[in-house]
């Protein structure tokens, strides 16, 4: 008697199965190979260890573009293209559709950091390859937008966000190309508080509420629209006002920023039991105050003093301490569901996100600390530990089917 046997469909062609397969199995390379160059350049930086030479354009500046334009947009669009057809009752958009979005982000990130440590003209071309990618994504997204008849005021959020994202994009290809580093710093400011800030708050103002609601007895759900309109409004003053150079009044932006921020807080903070899963994502949400208090304090020093006293610190208290903790908290929770996993938090998961809070500290630290360049390269080293292991766990699961063989 014969035995029988089943195939497993595993390998890379279970990423064309979701956008979210595909788009965080980039995002997670992404994630790792960006910082890996950047912990490289700052431990060369500070002790001449691997010799790697100074890019063009300044490494600093590069490593904010990256980041904001190639890692985390390729977990934003796994996340929007998977979320925006279900927000609005249509069908998933088509392979065809998110396939070159993919492609462009990926490609953009490999060859932009070729460029950063060989040929600088690499980092050019990867600038125009992550264009396509994001503009392919833009015209995917848009689609249901057009179609739908009712008003997805979140979906319209996130598009506003990717669309300044978009122009923040073509300030960084012209500076490239020669134009004034001034665009290079307005690609920069509208990466941070035009693309990532509002994204993250419109998801966190949608979904938190929701996924609380859905498990915490007795929860009520508050995520009243004007919140939204408001914070739109905060976060444009901020970002105006930077662009403009009118520091001196950035209080009358972050002050206000850090009442809202802290009001969220209070009022989404489930009380009494909670899954671990779920807890998470409240804890990261703890560092958008935490960060606003920094902002706040810097420029109301800098209206006083015209200086600019903690330096980076409240930039990396919301990359680092918001972002990327959500970024673990949201993932880990969308990929354990859309596999077919119980919606609990793995060890590595834990590991990822109770390092990335020491590693937050750390580069926030690193702004008074004396010898900052070496607390710099720490903190980037302690991001490479933080991930390793998630990385691997969740690039595995997207390389695999669904543990309850569904499809997707």
């Amino acid at each position: 008697m014969q035995k029988q046997t089943t195939t497993v469909n595993v390998g890379p062609r279970m990423l064309g199965q979701a956008p979210h397969r595909l788009m965080f199995f980039i995002g997670a390379s992404n994630l790792m190979l960006a910082m890996a160059w950047w912990a490289t350049w700052l431990l060369t930086t500070r002790w001449p260890l691997f010799g790697l030479h100074q890019p063009s354009p300044y490494a600093g500046w590069l490593h904010a573009f990256v980041m904001q334009y190639q890692v985390l947009p390729s977990f934003f669009f796994g996340f929007l293209l998977t979320t925006f057809p279900r927000w609005m009752g249509q069908p998933d958009i088509p392979r065809w559709r998110f396939l070159p979005v993919g492609i462009g982000l990926f490609g953009g990130q490999l060859t932009t950091l070729v460029g950063a440590v060989s040929n600088d003209v690499g980092i050019v071309v990867g600038a125009f390859m992550t264009l396509a990618g994001w503009s392919a994504g833009l015209l995917a997204l848009a689609q249901p937008l057009l179609r739908e008849t009712g008003t997805t005021w979140h979906a319209r959020s996130c598009f506003a966000a990717l669309l300044l994202g978009w122009i923040g994009l073509l300030a960084w290809i012209g500076f490239l190309l020669g134009a004034s580093p001034l665009w290079a710093f307005a690609s920069i400011k509208i990466g941070s508080f035009g693309l990532l800030l509002p994204v993250f708050v419109t998801v966190a103002h949608r979904m938190f509420p929701f996924f609380a609601g859905s498990v915490v007895a007795g929860y009520r759900q508050w995520r009243p629209l004007w919140v939204l309109a408001v914070f739109w409004a905060l976060v444009l003053l901020h970002l105006g006002l930077e662009l403009t150079h009118g520091y001196r009044w950035l209080w009358s932006a972050d002050l206000p920023l850090l009442a809202l921020t802290a009001t969220l807080l209070v009022r989404w903070w489930p009380r009494g039991p909670k899954p671990a899963i779920l807890a998470v994502l409240f804890i990261a949400l703890a560092w958008l105050p935490v960060a606003f208090a920094l902002y706040s304090a810097q420029s109301i020093a800098y209206a006083a003093t015209g200086m600019f006293w903690l330096g980076r610190a409240p930039a990396h208290a919301l990359f680092i301490g918001f972002f990327a903790s959500v970024l673990v908290a949201m993932v880990t929770r969308v990929t354990q569901g859309h596999s077919g996993r119980p919606l609990v938090m793995p060890p590595v998961a834990w590991f990822a996100f109770a390092t990335i809070q020491l590693v937050a500290v750390v580069r926030v630290i690193a702004e008074i600390a004396p010898d900052p360049m070496a607390w710099q390269a720490l903190a980037a080293c302690g991001w490479l530990l933080a991930f390793a292991p998630w990385v691997a766990r969740i690039g595995r699961i997207y390389l695999s089917p669904r543990a309850d063989g569904k499809p997707g």
